[in-house]
């Protein structure tokens, strides 16, 4: 329901908002989320929200395996909804930034991948929040791969909900490895030996901790 967050068209239901409504009724009295994939869900409720992120776990993970080899590496957005989340990832690990930008240029013509930024010769790491059916994601890594000269590609993303043709498109693409965290469990078909998943529990329980403790959960944020 956290995509649900607005009406796309006429009568469309705000189902993120009777979410919020029921979670709400049931008895709960503070919420903890992480990376919202629309982060204005935070003011359907009226009580307190706190909506964790995973750019640290994810890039404690990036950061050991880039070492002292920055200059190889490049953070790439798969579209422009996800630049900013990019940028600040990109910022964590110190390492540039590039833009795969789709577009129609009229109707009828088949959609262009356009590339904002030199990718060539560079480890692409492929961000995004959530990769539903990876058909976005995989034709982003295609587009640096074929037209961007770019020497590989990982991808990573918080919440994989790997749904329809997800997992054979990623079979099937020049994609290495996606590093996920565990927000959503993974039953044995979903699972692949180009999936890494890492726990979230413990930036939970800290965060659980600290309410109870009645310290800061905003250091938690940085």
């Amino acid at each position: 329901y956290a995509r649900q967050d607005r009406k796309a068209k006429a009568r469309d239901p705000i189902s993120a908002k009777l979410v919020a409504d029921l979670i709400t009724t049931a008895g709960a009295d503070r919420v903890l989320t992480m990376d919202l994939h629309a982060s204005q869900i935070q003011g359907f409720f009226n009580i307190p929200v706190d909506n964790l992120v995973g750019a640290p776990i994810l890039a404690n993970y990036f950061r050991d395996l880039i070492g002292d080899r920055k200059d190889e590496y490049i953070i790439v957005s798969p579209d422009l909804g996800s630049v900013t989340r990019a940028r600040n990832f990109a910022a964590r690990l110190d390492c540039p930034i590039a833009i795969v930008d789709k577009r129609r240029q009229r109707a009828n013509v088949s959609e262009v991948m356009n590339i904002i930024g030199d990718v060539r010769g560079k480890r692409v790491i492929l961000l995004d929040d959530m990769i539903d059916t990876a058909g976005t994601l995989c034709n982003a890594a295609s587009a640096v791969m074929e037209k961007g000269g770019a020497q590989n590609v990982v991808a990573t993303a918080t919440h994989g909900v790997l749904s329809g043709p997800a997992l054979e498109r990623i079979q099937n693409s020049v994609i290495e490895n996606i590093v996920l965290l565990d927000t959503i469990p993974l039953p044995p078909e979903k699972r692949s030996d180009k999936l890494t998943i890492l726990p979230i529990a413990p930036v939970f329980s800290e965060a659980i901790e600290r309410i109870y403790e009645n310290k800061p959960v905003s250091i938690m944020f940085k």
